[in-house]
């Protein structure tokens, strides 16, 4: 790969899909989004093949060469085949897709697929805010809650592809089942979905809690950044779910500082910046699990995410894909 030659990251979300193109260094050149399902349900491949058609061209027009593709799709892949796994909720038609050799072929230019968080930790490794370590983790509570881990310069991705999945790793072992089918599991109390499913149990019997009255009294339109937003103005029922929020990504922290040891722990993903303001009561849950020496060794930090940065991810991707040494054969 030369070294001004650019790379398209692409970032396939449920709702939005986004392409860049992006430089070695991480500069997003070109970008353009749009409705993953805007040809209706189904269609996800048309929209990831017109999209980086539209931003490869918009590149070559500039005069800059494309060396390869990275994708980041929202579910379990192999990356070996660059094979999108089975579960896939929010692309269910990219469920088993060869999507790598599929753009391969269509675009003439080598083509990467991982799971999005994955694809994030390594932008987080190369351009972000573990830029310069040698060992990383991402936990990226959004809707769900993926990670992503870099540990001596490498992806770990585990024997079956699912090497990172610390959302879905119990806190709490006699807690309540989860949606992935395990129990307790940090997905429960951090992400998006689980703060807004917590939340409304909580108000379920009780028609006066604030809580409810700031819904609009209708407990489904009570959302995670209701919930963040209520517990700062001092409601009680929100407060507790905010508290058990934090208690949790306190508890994973100590289980990613004391298993792994990373240099650098970075707090993404769509839920992170209402974690901003919190972030002191995070690292004094932490402080509870995890070695007080290791923990203070280790540079915790939030950053908002954005589709600029998944980008970047993608790309990330396809550098690592194409420059990292293969195994020795001895």
């Amino acid at each position: 790969m030369t070294r001004d030659a650019l790379l398209l990251g692409v970032d396939v979300g449920g709702t939005t899909t986004a392409a860049g193109a992006v430089t070695r260094e991480g500069e997003v050149l070109v970008e353009q989004r749009v409705l993953t399902h805007r040809d209706g349900e189904g269609h996800a491949l048309t929209t990831i093949i017109e999209l980086l058609a539209s931003v490869l061209g918009h590149a070559e027009r500039s005069g800059h060469a494309v060396a390869a593709i990275g994708v980041g799709v929202p579910g379990p892949v192999d990356a070996t085949l660059g094979r999108v796994g089975e579960h896939v909720p929010h692309v269910p038609e990219l469920a088993g897709h060869p999507l790598a050799a599929e753009l391969a072929e269509r675009f003439r230019r080598p083509a990467f697929v991982d799971n999005d968080v994955n694809a994030l930790a390594l932008g987080e490794w190369m351009f972000g805010a573990g830029r310069g370590a040698r060992s990383l983790v991402v936990l990226a509570p959004g809707t769900g809650f993926g990670a992503g881990i870099v540990l001596d310069g490498r992806l770990v991705r585990g024997a079956a592809g699912f090497g990172g999945e610390l959302g879905h790793t119990p806190v709490k072992f006699d807690g309540p089942p989860c949606w992935c089918g395990g129990r307790g599991c940090l997905a429960l109390y951090a992400s998006g979905r689980g703060v807004a499913e917590a939340a409304r149990a909580r108000v379920a019997g009780l028609p006066d809690a604030p809580l409810l009255a700031a819904a609009g009294g209708d407990p489904r339109a009570i959302t995670a950044p209701l919930v963040f937003r209520a517990a700062r103005e001092g409601d009680a029922v929100a407060s507790a779910v905010v508290d058990e929020a934090c208690r949790a990504l306190g508890a994973m922290l100590g289980t990613i500082v004391n298993g792994l040891n990373p240099e650098v722990i970075v707090l993404t993903g769509g839920v992170a910046e209402s974690l901003v303001p919190l972030e002191a009561q995070i690292l004094e849950r932490a402080a509870e699990y995890a070695f007080r020496a290791a923990l203070a060794q280790t540079r915790v930090t939030i950053v908002p995410g954005d589709k600029r940065t998944s980008m970047r991810g993608a790309a990330a991707l396809a550098i690592y894909e194409t420059e990292r040494p293969l195994p020795s054969a001895g």
